[in-house]
């Protein structure tokens, strides 16, 4: 397929605007706003989409137009005139490498929280409480909708103001779409009770809007195409609403989206982790481009190339929204266009990202440390100045990804793993079933890895010995760790969850599982087990189970654990384990009241963290310049953290990911990038 020929490269004329190819990343909200304004990590972040080929970025998810919609996942506010200055910076370094952009605005409505910003009442049609953002809304007077029309329209003229191609005014779930939906909206005046009355609030702020902004300035609407929840909107009602809009002539693009993500699990179907139907409302879409006479834009959860190309060859819709796809890779569309379609680091729905940003934390990629770091990481690896020769020991996310850094800045690199196969730690996470979609991390590195031609010796257990008879200039090593032991009395007849999930041991029957980390690791041996048959009760000294989880992977997670009997027991720490029989008793203590209790089973598996295995960095610390040590001032900064301590030292050295201690594949390959981007 060429250029000419791949439906996602043809251009589309939405009115006076071009957008020269048929990707775009959609509005969303990383939390990298400071004091509400979009600068510079924010604007370096939608530069480098630009950069990488995107027709369309939309920045500004859920911005808020009012102190009464507070910001609980840092997003970005319009209600005053301090942010246009932050807006002229962004549209201009966005518009500089040839894409659009556009800003969305919003009331959040219900969809907040009470106890933040500057603690005004969270409004809403009704006073029906949301479940995933926990607030009783006081119900809008007539003054207060008189006023939220002003506020969008005072908004819409500061995103003008500020340069952007257009704006897109945000109804799904949000106090437009909360209006029009009968799950939310019970009133009993002209807001309420009939399609006609619901919709009364987005028609009037349509049209606020295109009077404040003029008729040049692009205008669109993200809008619901099915609630898909019993006595919510209906496909018919929203085909309906979607029609009305479009007769008003003041939009010229709909976005459309299905899904009620009211709670935990909704907002899951709508920003789908692992678990989840891939792209599952593309005939929702569909189905809204049938019945208007408008571009229609979705913003689904479409993460591959194949199904975004699917879906305008069969004309689902007119931009496919590829968002946390270009977190994963910004340059998917330079790569497509270049024929490299294979090169694309792919999103595989780890859901980091978007949990993150719910946990009040700033967005990262799962497995593009320069996301969202632009101003300090690469997404580029330029070559070396002088060709050199790394050693990197262990082939899991942080030696492949040391090993693909360096062999990117041109080095000879030898990459030594003690196993018979790539990705460490990704092999077990791989066996279950939820999220057996991790390996493509694993895939994509070995790949690159490979690609690059990079020495790849298996089977192999690097002693300092080995290191050393290669005369490296530097050496990482990432050489992961051990299952940390129970350390209580009768621990040893535990089996750790490893050796379930490797295959060395075999479980059966009633399996009490006993999880002290709160992460990924415990869940999946729990579905594992599971499914193997046997019946799991899940003991964790936390709160809940995958305490550690963000809204979008526990509810999932849980959810499909739940389906396969596994029982979860919260605040219970385990005490001691004995051999009763073939069986094993287990005394368990309250974490706050101290109470014990006793419970039989046939096995008993423990997830109790990682121990380094750090035997090969000991040995080879007294030879290196740096004695093993990081600046972490430069770290910080984005330069090379390495700096001579050893005078007679003969290569630098340093460890990532769980060789200095256990955390996570994020951890491991931002800590070998910043390691290894200035070799």
């Amino acid at each position: 397929m060429t250029q000419q020929t791949d439906p996602l490269l043809q251009p589309l004329q939405l009115r006076h605007l071009t957008l020269r190819n048929r990707i775009m990343s959609t509005a969303h909200a990383p939390s990298f706003q400071e004091g509400g304004h979009p600068r510079d990590r924010y604007r370096l972040y939608h530069e480098e989409k630009a950069k990488g080929g995107i027709a369309l970025t939309m920045i500004g998810g859920s911005t808020n137009i009012a102190p009464d919609s507070p910001s609980v996942f840092g997003q970005l506010y319009a209600g005053d005139d301090s942010i246009i200055p932050w807006f002229q910076r962004l549209t201009d370094g966005v518009r500089k490498h040839g894409a659009a952009v556009m800003c969305q605005i919003t009331h959040m409505g219900r969809r907040t929280a009470w106890d933040d910003g500057h603690w005004l009442p969270v409004l809403g049609p009704s006073g029906r409480r949301e479940r995933a953002h926990r607030a009783f809304p006081k119900m809008m007077e007539m003054e207060d909708i008189s006023r939220v029309i002003k506020d969008f329209a005072a908004a819409a003229e500061r995103c003008r103001q500020g340069g952007f191609d257009g704006i897109e005014i945000l109804s799904h779930s949000h106090l437009l779409g909360q209006f029009l939906s009968p799950l939310v909206n019970t009133r009993e005046d002209d807001y309420g009770g009939s399609l006609g009355n619901r919709l009364r609030l987005t028609l009037q702020v349509l049209e606020a809007v295109r009077a404040a902004v003029g008729p040049d300035l692009i205008l669109g609407m993200r809008v619901t195409g099915d609630e898909l929840a019993e006595g919510g909107l209906s496909a018919a009602d929203c085909i309906e609403a979607a029609q009305k809009i479009a007769a008003t002539g003041a939009v010229d693009f709909l976005n459309v989206l299905a899904g009620a993500p009211y709670d935990d699990l909704g907002l899951a179907g709508w920003v789908a982790p692992m678990g989840m139907p891939a792209a599952p409302d593309l005939t929702v879409a569909g189905a809204i481009r049938a019945a208007v006479d408008l571009p229609v834009f979705h913003a689904g959860g479409v993460a591959d190339i194949a199904t975004a190309r699917h879906a305008i060859r069969e004309g689902q819709a007119d931009m496919i929204g590829m968002t946390r796809a270009h977190m994963a890779d910004p340059y998917l569309v330079q790569k497509l266009r270049q024929g490299a379609e294979e090169r694309i680091r792919p999103c595989v729905a780890l859901g980091y990202c978007v949990d993150r940003v719910n946990q009040g934390k700033p967005a990262v990629c799962g497995h593009n440390a320069a996301t969202g770091r632009e101003m300090l990481m690469p997404h580029v690896i330029e070559p070396a100045a002088e060709r050199r020769k790394v050693v990197v020991a262990g082939g899991g996310p942080a030696g492949l990804e040391a090993a693909r850094v360096a062999a990117e800045r041109g080095h000879d690199v030898v990459l030594f793993e003690a196993g018979a196969r790539l990705g460490g730690q990704i092999v077990l996470a791989a066996k279950g079933m939820t999220r057996r979609q991790i390996w493509g991390v694993a895939d994509w590195l070995i790949s690159e890895v490979e690609r690059l031609g990079v020495d790849v010796r298996l089977n192999a257990y690097a002693e300092a010995e080995d290191v050393l008879a290669g005369a490296p200039d530097a050496v990482i090593v990432a050489t992961g760790g051990w299952p940390e032991p129970l350390d209580i009395p009768g621990g040893h007849l535990a089996t750790c969850s490893w050796e379930v999930l490797s295959g060395e041991a075999r479980v059966a029957g009633e399996v009490l599982l006993l999880d002290e980390v709160g992460d990924h690791a415990a869940l999946v041996c729990a579905d594992v087990m599971a499914r193997m048959g046997c019946a799991v009760t899940l003991a964790t000294p936390d709160r809940m189970a995958g305490h550690d989880l963000g809204p979008t992977n526990s509810a999932v997670v849980l959810r499909d654990l739940a389906r396969q009997g596994v029982a979860f027991e919260s605040l219970l720490e385990p005490v001691s384990v004995a051999a009763e029989g073939s069986r094993k008793r287990v005394t368990l203590r309250h974490v706050l009241t101290g109470e014990v209790q006793e419970r039989l089973a046939d096995h008993v598996v423990s997830e109790h963290g990682i121990t380094p295995a750090e035997d090969l960095y000991h040995a080879l610390k007294p030879k290196s310049r740096n004695l093993g040590q990081l600046d972490h001032q430069k770290m910080i900064a984005g330069r090379s953290p390495f700096a001579e301590a050893n005078p007679a030292g003969e290569f630098w050295l340093a460890r990532a990911g769980d060789a200095v201690a256990g955390r996570n594949i994020h951890a491991a390959v931002y800590d070998a990038l910043r390691l290894c981007k200035d070799l």
